[in-house]
């Protein structure tokens, strides 16, 4: 495939493994959260993620999350510097209920230059387990 033609997986998709034979292991360095972009929130994880922080899905909402670029849904806010608005230090706030398109980070989605600031480790999937 030339680079042209390079897929870089979408954070719709749920479903997708970009590589067959790899799966990345993530070392939790926190360079996707500190990338520009949407942070795809799907009409499923609203509840979970609210009921985690301890509001209402209407406040979390309005206090966390802004009409995507596409207009298609929801996206996390982001700091001035890029940043998610979980990010707190070089920890999630929500980690355990984090939305798919984090937790599919870099093997479901990823993007242009992804391995020169992730730090996931690269295993193959029969030893990845």
């Amino acid at each position: 495939m030339s680079a042209g033609n390079v897929n870089y997986g979408s954070p719709g998709n749920r479903i997708v493994d970009l590589d067959k034979d790899v799966v990345y292991v993530c070392q939790r360095c926190t360079a996707c959260c500190r990338w520009p972009g949407d942070v795809r929130i799907e009409e499923d994880e609203i509840g979970r993620i609210a009921g985690f922080l301890g509001i209402g899905e209407d406040e979390f909402i309005s206090r966390y999350t802004r009409l995507r670029t596409n207009r298609q849904g929801l996206s996390l806010l982001e700091k001035e510097n890029h940043e998610c608005i979980m990010l707190e230090g070089n920890s999630c706030r929500i980690h355990e209920v984090k939305p798919s398109q984090c937790a599919g980070f870099p093997n479901k989605w990823n993007f242009p230059g992804w391995r020169d600031v992730c730090e996931a480790v690269p295993v193959k999937r029969e030893d990845a387990g």
